[in-house]
């Protein structure tokens, strides 16, 4: 195979930089980079500025890379340049590329920047050949909170056409087929504030929390007898993607010897990739009634966040043509699995474009932890895998 130093550099360049993606300040900045890395590689690149959707002035620049064969068929090409905050106690810098032992350390070098270079890297090899298909690249922001003014805005409000879509992120042990879908929930439960010393004249409602949280179990053990036709990642305790409830955040009190008189709590359910997420909102609000008026706390229920999931089914074109391709580079037929967790891939779903994913978080590369990295080896099979897919005919893609 080629070597990886047009997409080491890059990959480096990009890890410099520090897209956080609560506070958005390096996102022009990465924006301006991949854009530069195009054009200097004779590609076309436009920004799609989710700040027009979303009218705050906080910028969201959405890079769209063309390589333009004529066609009237496209292939996708996904990935995302936001991180979650690096946290501390790392051994390697996380905004200084550290290459060592084949992998390559960096906040943000698997989830997803590594992504971006693989495409980035084979679309430049692709534009000196005769294509049958148009290939862009979707170099996105605002996946890890959600993807509105991200990809979404992209495909839904301005309308990006597509043929298939390729999700360069996710791990590349199996060919993933559809992703979970999410409800984020907030509850807010009252109680009585008082004087520690006092606690009869009090309601605590930390205690009252826990006591709506205990009811809330048949809900939890019912979530997690739903099962998917898909198969669970290689990592998983089950052979198929199952549904999940965790309580994430619980918030309450002030001082030692004050009694908490509100108490929040968040959580996450994972929907399975086919689930209806209308239906499984109804089902969480049904369920929370009964705890409320089984222990008679006074609570209240939001709903944070809510992004179907999605299933590509097996059969089709474009899984198999995925598949053949991948077994051209590592000679394996790899079996089709879905996510536990979520990405872009719901919003092409949503907007009738056929997705796959395949990409570079394979499950021990510390992906939201401590010391980031990608395997090269891992960088260099996606890109091939990008390589041969661009050499498709249209039918192999549609």
């Amino acid at each position: 195979m080629r070597s990886l130093e047009y997409e080491i550099n890059f990959l480096s360049k990009m890890v410099e930089i520090d897209t956080d993606s609560v506070s958005k300040e390096g996102y022009d900045e990465c924006a301006s980079l991949i854009v530069k890395e195009a054009e200097s590689n004779s590609l076309k690149a436009e920004i799609i500025n989710g700040e027009e959707g979303a009218k705050d002035g906080i910028s969201r620049p959405n890079v769209i890379v063309t390589l333009d064969a004529g066609s009237d068929t496209t292939l996708l090409l996904e990935s995302h340049f936001d991180i979650v905050p690096p946290g501390s106690e790392w051994t390697y810098p996380p905004f200084k590329l550290t290459v060592e032992n084949g992998k390559a350390y960096g906040r943000g070098t698997a989830d997803n920047k590594a992504g971006i270079a693989a495409v980035l890297g084979a679309m430049r090899l692709l534009r000196k050949e005769e294509l049958d298909i148009n290939l862009k690249l979707i170099a996105g922001v605002d996946e890890e909170i959600g993807g509105r003014y991200g990809v979404d805005y992209v495909l839904t409000d301005c309308q990006l056409k597509g043929d298939s879509a390729l999700v360069v992120d996710s791990g590349l042990e199996r060919i993933y087929l559809g992703a979970s879908g999410i409800l984020w929930g907030i509850v807010t439960v009252k109680g009585k504030q008082g004087h520690a010393g006092y606690p009869f004249k009090s309601k605590n409602a930390i205690n009252e929390a826990i006591k709506l949280l205990t009811a809330l179990q048949p809900y939890k053990d019912t979530v997690e007898k739903k099962e998917s036709v898909l198969h669970s990642p290689p990592e998983a305790p089950k052979p198929y993607v199952w549904g999940r409830y965790s309580v994430t955040m619980m918030h309450g009190g002030e001082k030692e010897n004050v009694i908490p008189g509100t108490c929040e709590i968040r959580f996450d359910r994972r929907l399975l990739p086919e689930e209806n997420v209308e239906q499984a909102e109804k089902e969480l609000k049904n369920f929370f009634k009964k705890a409320v008026e089984k222990t008679g706390c006074e609570a209240t229920l939001g709903i944070s966040n809510r992004l179907p999931g999605y299933h590509t089914a097996e059969h089709s074109a474009f899984a198999q043509t995925v598949a053949e391709n991948v077994k051209k580079v590592t000679g394996q037929m790899l079996p089709f699995a879905g996510e536990l967790g979520g990405n872009d891939g719901s919003f092409f779903a949503k907007n009738g474009i056929p997705v796959v994913c395949y990409g570079t978080i394979r499950s021990d590369t510390r992906y939201h932890g401590i010391d980031e990295f990608v395997y090269l080896e891992d960088l260099k099979k996606v890109r091939e895998v990008i390589l041969h897919l661009g050499k498709e005919p249209r039918n192999k893609i549609r």
